[in-house]
């Protein structure tokens, strides 16, 4: 299937591991340019080289998405790099979580500036870009457990779940200019975000994926390729009429729509 993305600019944020690398690859294969950013400038050279042997179109440059100068900094170089902007996933996150007792002001802060803010003020330089180019594609990355909250699990559950706010709402607005605006709710899916995590506690990657893999009626933690293929599904032309949306992602595990 011809999804319609040749030629498209496709920004990802957090695009140089797990899913949003994924992503960024995916969307080099349909012919989109890719503009990637995080926070490590050695880690997005060496993302933006892969994604060029293999022959697509990539650029990138480190930008902490809780800052708003390095957003505004970040956006304008993608625009002068290709011209313009189609498309964007606010991917980049962290899973912070603990006891709610434990869990400072700062830890807030931050976690809030990352996920919230990070997506308001990328989507706010991104949509006058879109409207240029008779619209466009947004796609904001949040979670499953933001719609089933468990013990624990905040700060990222409330952030996630201010997400699914965002998304409709913008959903609804900009409907009108052609610019849709979805959220995939993603549930186990591997990441060396988790593995760092846990490696740290003693616990071996295939440790902790077996012990989760209990948990997925699908019986496995899911794979980041496979989140990529969703999102990039929902940027193309073959999603024309889907908007103010979320995609669960999680081997079944949610239980609510």
């Amino acid at each position: 299937m011809d999804l319609g993305l040749k030629g498209k600019i496709a920004i990802v944020t957090g695009g140089t591991e797990g899913i949003g690398k994924a992503t960024a690859f995916e969307f080099a294969r349909e012919g989109a340019k890719v503009a990637i950013c995080s926070r490590r400038a050695d880690v997005v050279k060496k993302t933006i080289d892969e994604i060029k042997r293999a022959g697509g179109d990539a650029f990138g440059m480190a930008a902490d998405m809780s800052k708003m100068p390095d957003i505004e900094r970040f956006i304008d170089s993608v625009v002068k790099q290709y011209g313009g902007i189609d498309i964007l996933v606010n991917n980049a996150g962290t899973s912070a979580r603990g006891a709610f007792l434990d869990i400072t002001d700062d830890t807030w802060h931050s976690d809030i500036e990352l996920k919230v803010f990070g997506a308001i003020r990328c989507t706010r330089l991104c949509v006058p870009h879109m409207r240029k180019r008779g619209g466009g594609r947004i796609i904001n990355i949040t979670i499953s457990s933001a719609k089933q909250p468990g013990a624990g699990s905040m700060p990222t559950t409330l952030s996630r779940a201010a997400g699914l706010a965002l998304t409709k709402a913008l959903s609804k607005e900009y409907a009108p200019e052609n610019i849709l605006v979805n959220t995939v709710c993603i549930g186990k899916i591997k990441s060396g975000q988790h593995e760092r995590r846990y490696t740290r506690d003693g616990i071996s990657a295939d440790a902790y994926y077996a012990k989760e893999a209990k948990l997925v009626p699908l019986g496995r933690v899911g794979e980041a390729e496979e989140a990529a293929n969703v999102i990039v599904f929902l940027c193309s032309s073959a999603a024309s009429y889907v908007t103010g949306t979320s995609v669960h992602l999680d081997g079944g595990m949610s239980g609510v729509l």
